[in-house]
């Protein structure tokens, strides 16, 4: 798995509305990646990142979430649960790859794990993330570490 140091990947994926994304990671990013599109704890971190939404871009943060659910289950489950940013199709595992997150769980999806990037390598790591509140807990530590500001 990546490390803090470590260069930020290259990835490519479809996001839940079928377009091309390929992040390039120099301005503040968090990647989290999430077991399953549509379960509670999938979905309270979901539905938390999305009402954190307005002061993670007035901090100049770009929040993707990531799972090996395809884009359409993506669309929907963005819908469902109000989500506006960017969420990654993954279902070969290639992203997933490129961060070293292991496809152990049942049924070949990630573990809870959350990366922040920033001028093109990894900043900081969270492995076995509680989904309720990590939205806003990782904010906080971002802004008291001085790693993002608010604008």
């Amino acid at each position: 798995m990546l490390d803090a140091g470590d260069p930020a990947p290259e990835v490519t994926a479809q996001n839940q509305h079928g377009e091309t994304v390929s992040p390039t990671f120099t301005d503040p990013t968090v990647v989290y990646f999430y077991p399953e599109d549509g379960t509670p704890g999938c979905t309270t971190e979901a539905e938390q990142f999305a009402r954190e939404r307005e002061t993670y871009d007035d901090a100049g943060v770009t929040v993707y979430g990531v799972s090996t659910d395809d884009a359409e289950s993506h669309r929907e489950f963005a819908d469902e649960a109000g989500v506006e940013f960017d969420l990654l199709a993954d279902p070969d595992g290639e992203v997933a790859a490129a961060f070293g997150v292991p496809r152990d769980a049942p049924g070949g999806s990630t573990p809870r794990t959350t990366f922040v990037l920033a001028d093109g390598a990894v900043e900081r790591v969270q492995t076995g993330v509680n989904p309720d509140g990590h939205a806003r807990d990782l904010l906080l530590e971002l802004l008291d570490d001085g790693v993002v500001t608010l604008g």
